[in-house]
């Protein structure tokens, strides 16, 4: 059997990060890791192709190479994956879906023109398709009542990559969140209860990284790091001495609670093991909101302190809001901006919300008749289509969303921020050890694996400078932020330099915004400069919250 496994493209949206890919030299920021694991699965003697249309085109060859297409992907590759599916049967072939797409909106996909539909994770449904397509069958749904032990997961298939593609290499380590927040689809799709790899299995995964040759940044992409903080601790003490006896060739980000904020010993757990960053899910700075949509850790966690001690112990916050929510009131963009300038967070992700399928929510809105189930597409950034009826005009929570972006991403602001943030994040561990005259086995930068790697940084150091440093408007700041970092805390100048990278998306993000208003520009301008007034009459932001979230 030869068998084709896609990966769809994805919308223009926050995570695309196209212009940070350009400015490094990479195509994508991350594989798609699903069908990498599927591959491990499939028998030995089938022909495996992997194809990931962010970084290229299905070909003529591709197609007819193919006895079978294998089709995974989320809500928001919707509109992809039905193309691809209906090409692949136009030309005659068997399909096969699967992944959080199929499992939620299975009758869709099924509509579409899939033969073969797995819903759930595959480990345990997998082996049903393999039987049915043994016995000759044409057509089948598959799935199972539990959910499977992901310690019997098999190595992902990272050889069908070209790592030179990528970015960030993507590993899993659970799945599954304790939290029941109302609005996601984790719970739904992995459970409640987290299920855990081994150490060992982790292990294997990254050596097998190495061995191909990747070095650089690695995504720990679980629903929730410390969901358990148990097996956290048993990962951090086997990955931490594999990680340094090997010189620190990967350098790893997450996704973790707020509550990370309140357990230093963890922090200081991930720094050791060259953790860098974490994704945050934040929602809403006001409380009404957070309880109505059953997010109490964020309640019981002060999100300013909680952040702040994050930030302080020597992890940087990537924070993420949603507008639209049912306890929301007006002037919540305004509030999400003055909470942004108060914690210091650069880069933050503003969406509306879009209810993902089979959520407590998405149950919710049914029965009070206000789903709109068209309009589901997963894009919550660029172009934003509400699928459910709020309870607040959707002009206003679209205005909101429209303000948060234009004022957090003004350039000279955004420079402003980041550059607050990055000084007070404490250095790093040899930058702290080399101060004390403390020997230190730590390398100053831990993903500096390859001389790959270091000239592709020199080139998007230079591309960076072009683009910020030579015909930005805000040139002179950039320059001033630049020799600022390198004099007050040149430990983090790599890290500052890395989110100014990132920026270059979120300000073609605020462009298109502002694009596509059109003739309701200027009215959305004199709004903007209202809001930014209030913004920083609230306690004027600009000059001094940093300092009281992070000192």
């Amino acid at each position: 059997m030869k068998a084709l496994l896609i990966s769809p493209r994805n919308q223009y949206s926050f995570w695309t990060f196209a212009e940070s890919c350009r400015l490094v030299g990479r195509k994508v920021l991350c594989p798609p890791a699903g069908l990498l694991t599927v591959a491990a699965m499939l028998p030995p003697d089938w022909q495996l192709r992997v194809v990931d249309l962010e970084t290229r085109e299905l070909t003529e060859a591709d197609w007819n190479w193919a006895d079978m297409v294998m089709i995974t992907g989320m809500v928001v590759h919707r509109k992809s994956f039905k193309e691809t599916v209906a090409e692949a049967k136009r030309r005659g072939k068997t399909v096969v879906a699967g992944g959080p797409y199929p499992t939620s909106m299975s009758e869709e996909v099924l509509a579409a023109g899939c033969d073969f539909l797995v819903r759930g994770e595959a480990e345990n449904t997998l082996p049903a398709l393999l039987e049915a397509l043994k016995e000759g069958k044409t057509r089948g749904v598959f799935e199972h009542p539990e959910k499977p032990d992901v310690t019997t997961s098999p190595m992902p298939r990272f050889d069908l990559l070209r790592l030179e593609d990528y970015v960030v290499m993507t590993v899993q380590t659970s799945r599954g969140c304790p939290f029941d927040c109302e609005f996601c689809d984790v719970v739904n799709l992995y459970g409640r209860k987290p299920r855990f790899k081994t150490p060992e299995q982790v292990i294997a995964e990254l050596e097998s990284l190495y061995r191909l040759g990747h070095r650089g940044e690695v995504f720990i992409s679980d629903d929730n790091f410390i969901g358990n903080k148990a097996h956290a601790r048993a990962l951090l003490a086997k990955l931490t001495p594999w990680n340094q006896a090997r010189g620190e060739p990967f350098a790893y980000g997450t996704q973790a609670s707020v509550n990370l904020g309140q357990d230093p010993e963890m922090i200081d757990l991930m720094t050791e093991a060259n953790f860098g960053y974490v994704f945050v899910g934040i929602e809403s700075p006001d409380e009404d909101v957070l309880a109505a949509a059953h997010k109490f850790h964020n309640i019981r966690n002060p999100l300013v302190e909680s952040l702040g001690n994050i930030t302080r112990n020597g992890l940087s916050v990537m924070g993420s809001f949603i507008l639209g929510m049912d306890a929301e009131k007006p002037g919540a963009g305004e509030r999400i901006c003055s909470f942004v300038e108060l914690t210091g967070l650069p880069l933050v992700m503003v969406n509306t919300l879009q209810v993902p399928p089979d959520t407590t929510l998405w149950k919710r809105l049914a029965r009070e008749n206000r789903r709109v189930v068209d309009h589901t597409s997963g894009e919550t950034t660029v172009v934003p289509q509400l699928n459910y009826v709020p309870l607040r005009p959707e002009a206003d929570i679209l205005s909101d969303h429209r303000l948060a972006w234009d004022y957090l991403y003004e350039p000279s602001r955004f420079l402003a921020r980041n550059y607050r943030y990055h000084l007070t994040i404490r250095p790093t561990r040899a930058a702290s050890a080399k101060a004390e005259g403390r020997p230190s086995s730590r390398h100053t930068a831990g993903n500096r694996g390859s001389l790959d790697l270091h000239w592709r940084s020199l080139v998007a150091f230079l591309r960076l400078c072009w683009r910020q440093g030579i015909r930005s408007p805000c040139r002179v700041q950039y320059w001033r932020n630049f020799f600022g970092m390198l004099k007050r805390n040149p430990s983090r100048l790599r890290k500052y330099l890395t989110v100014c990278v990132q920026a270059e998306d979120m300000f073609r993000i605020r462009a298109t915004m502002r694009q596509r208003m059109g003739a309701a520009s200027e009215k959305h301008d004199s709004h903007a400069r209202a809001a930014a007034a209030s913004v920083q009459e609230a306690g004027s932001p600009q000059a001094k919250p940093v300092a009281q979230a992070a000192p």
